[in-house]
């Protein structure tokens, strides 16, 4: 699987190439949670978000589908003690309905066949009233890092601008939704959203 051969220089390439934007997006995130907050985590990947979300909430549960950015984020994440770290499938969630205060699902919209799936996984873990938090890059299409990525085997399925991603909750009825973008070589636009 791509994800779990490049797990060992994903970071590498994330803080060399897009290290600005990558650092504003992983703060603002965090600045989102609160200290009560039960919080899914989906597409960890190497727990770049995790580090940050772990330390604010009353618990983290991050999940990716990638054994080898799993076996990065335990280790990134080994001395906090209220993450699990587990395998899941943002479009199938093994848990139950309403059990999470917020959920996070950072860079991972534009590589599923079924977007819309994994959003109302989504909105059915997290309760009534709780947030939605899914950062995306933006204006990546004209990457060099986004066409490498994409000829080694990322399967990218849609790129956004700021239109585009306005229009993609739009056309899934997801109204009220506010936008962050986080500035970098390759840009990222938070959309947070409140699960009705």
């Amino acid at each position: 699987m791509f994800w779990s051969r490049i797990a060992g220089v994903y970071d590498l390439v994330e803080t060399v190439y897009n290290g600005k934007a990558n650092a504003r997006t992983t703060d603002y995130v965090a600045s989102l949670m609160d200290k009560d907050d039960r919080v899914l985590e989906c597409a960890c990947g190497t727990g770049m978000f995790s580090v940050k979300i772990a330390p604010r909430v009353r618990s983290l549960t991050a999940t990716d589908f990638s054994d080898g950015m799993l076996k990065k984020t335990r280790k990134k994440c080994r001395k906090l003690d209220n993450i699990k770290v587990e395998n899941g499938d943002i479009t199938n969630l093994n848990y139950g309905d309403g059990q999470f205060d917020k959920a996070v699902a950072a860079n991972v919209v534009h590589l599923l066949d079924d977007p819309q799936k994994a959003i109302d996984e989504l909105r059915r873990v997290v309760k009534p009233g709780g947030t939605i938090v899914i950062p995306t890059y933006i204006h990546f299409k004209k990457s060099k890092a986004a066409e490498l990525f994409n000829k080694a085997g990322a399967g990218f399925k849609r790129y956004f601008d700021e239109n585009t991603y306005k229009d993609f909750f739009r056309d899934m009825g997801i109204e009220n939704v506010k936008y962050q973008v986080c500035e970098g070589r390759m840009a990222c636009d938070v959309a947070v959203f409140e699960n009705r």
